[in-house]
């Protein structure tokens, strides 16, 4: 009961925003229900003077919501493919990642940028966005405000991403029959795991592939969200030498804490299909529970759009939004570049 009372208000908005979107995704699959979500949220956003009351069902709503949508994912996606998926793609995930990485590093030293922001960035923009941003904060001793500022530039190129990226995939000439090179671009290009669901489900939509795009581009985002672990372990060490040189503490990591335990029950979830259909069980057993996972990814983006207050971010950027473009953009060519180079584009 009382986790009801804390969220109830939240969830209802979420709710009231994604319904329409849902049907209205069905109805213009060019745009798909993820993105409209998005955008409804934006805009009512603006007319919310006090979210006091909604901001515990919001956070929940994008946040844990969006996880059991990834979890439910795995039922009728068979273990062998994901974990080829993952082998694929990692080439892809490695490069994109140094690229950010290394940008954010120039950046910082060629404009002045405070360290701690740009690492932040730098690290949410080639991992998992917010979630990485969250494990990473504490190994650095970010402040609150440098946290809220690199998940703002993080979130707007979230958004950027999951309203242009099914456009721009299909100026590039992406495969229209599968979801492969859309779903392996998605997952290597788009930040953060809320926006990879939304333009990989508006790809599904717009060419009738069920949840193709989908499944191959969460599979992606999940290998690459696991890069979370030796990044923050690494920033420890440099931050614990530094330490050492000045007469300060050691920095202690939490393992707990920066390991994303939702991808362990996606992978059991799929283990539970491979074993399922090894034994005779028929594939579309699983299909009410994909379409649940896209309504549940629908309502998540409903919060991601309350949760985004553009005219503030770009108030208050700057430099910040330089580097998050920059990151975003290396990481953009460099994956449409691998793709070609290994022959997937």
């Amino acid at each position: 009961m009382n986790w009801l009372r804390k969220n109830w208000a939240g969830l209802l908005v979420c709710l009231v925003i994604a319904i329409p979107s849902w049907f209205l995704g069905k109805k213009f699959p060019i745009i798909g229900g993820a993105v409209i979500s998005i955008l409804l949220g934006m805009i009512v956003t603006i007319f919310i003077k006090d979210k006091k009351k909604l901001e515990s069902g919001i956070k929940f709503t994008s946040k844990k919501i969006l996880q059991w949508a990834v979890i439910l994912l795995g039922f009728g996606m068979n273990l062998n493919v994901i974990l080829e998926t993952g082998a694929q793609s990692l080439p892809i995930i490695v490069f994109t990642i140094a690229t950010s990485l290394i940008i954010a590093f120039v950046l910082c030293k060629l404009l002045k940028i405070p360290g701690k922001i740009s690492t932040l960035v730098g690290v949410g923009s080639s991992i998992c966005g917010g979630s990485a941003i969250a494990a990473t904060a504490p190994v650095i001793d970010a402040d609150d405000e440098e946290v809220a500022q690199a998940i703002s530039v993080i979130f707007f190129f979230n958004v950027l991403a999951a309203l242009f990226f099914p456009t721009l995939g299909k100026l590039l000439g992406f495969a229209t029959t599968s979801g492969d090179s859309f779903g392996i671009f998605a997952g290597t290009a788009i930040n953060d795991t809320s926006s990879v669901t939304a333009a990989a489900s508006t790809w599904d939509t717009m060419w009738n592939l069920g949840s193709a795009t989908l499944d191959k581009a969460v599979t992606v985002k999940l290998t690459r969200t696991l890069a979370i672990i030796p990044i923050t372990l690494v920033l420890a060490f440099i931050r614990t030498q530094k330490a050492k040189k000045c007469g300060g503490e050691a920095t202690k990591v939490s393992f707990k804490k920066i390991f994303p335990f939702f991808i362990l029950y996606f992978v059991a979830a799929s283990v539970i299909t491979t074993i399922a259909i090894n034994l005779g069980v028929s594939e579309g057993v699983f299909k009410p529970i994909k379409e649940l996972s896209k309504f549940f990814i629908v309502l998540a983006m409903a919060a991601i759009g309350l949760n985004t207050n553009i005219v503030k971010l770009i108030k208050t950027g700057g430099k910040p939004i330089i580097v998050g473009f920059s990151c975003w953009t290396g990481i953009t060519l460099v994956s449409l570049l691998m793709q070609h180079v290994m022959n997937i584009w």
